[in-house]
């Protein structure tokens, strides 16, 4: 259920975001915008929320998920928008939009869905990756010269 709401949450994020980079400053449709809701919500929740933020952490997360709206924006933009300016400034102005909301929804999964899976994958982590120790032994080197007796 809780995940339901994250998916929810994150999908009104989209709708708001994209209204105001796609709609408000160029002419996109309704179906575009939620065409774009959709796709975007369904790859960063996947790939963002679930994969990535357990364990990259908050800011390389955002990051990505930027880099990820960015792009889900500019390739369908050029298959469903017409002018090259209105997928580049909205592609940008949406990723942006779309940063900063991240940060609450990212709390809020943090604090509500993942917290589980959070500690799941630092344990699977920690097993993968042990704290890499290493001791150094010190002895007296031995005279190996066979030339050299005493």
């Amino acid at each position: 259920m809780e995940m339901m709401k994250a998916l929810l949450l994150k999908f009104i994020v989209c709708l708001i975001a994209f209204s105001i980079g796609l709609d408000l400053a160029f002419d996109a449709s309704l179906r575009e915008i939620i065409s774009f809701s959709i796709t975007t919500t369904v790859v960063t929740y996947i790939l963002a929320d679930r994969i990535l933020l357990p364990r990259i952490g908050n800011k390389n997360t955002l990051m990505a998920e930027f880099m990820m709206v960015y792009a889900i924006v500019w390739l369908f933009g050029s298959v469903l928008l017409n002018g090259y300016l209105q997928i580049a400034w909205g592609s940008a102005i949406s990723a942006i939009i779309l940063t900063a909301a991240e940060v609450l929804v990212h709390r809020f999964l943090h604090k509500n869905v993942g917290s589980q899976s959070v500690r799941t994958e630092k344990r699977r982590v920690s097993r993968l990756r042990p704290n890499l120790k290493y001791a150094t032994e010190f002895a007296e080197e031995h005279d190996t010269d066979p030339k050299k007796k005493k």
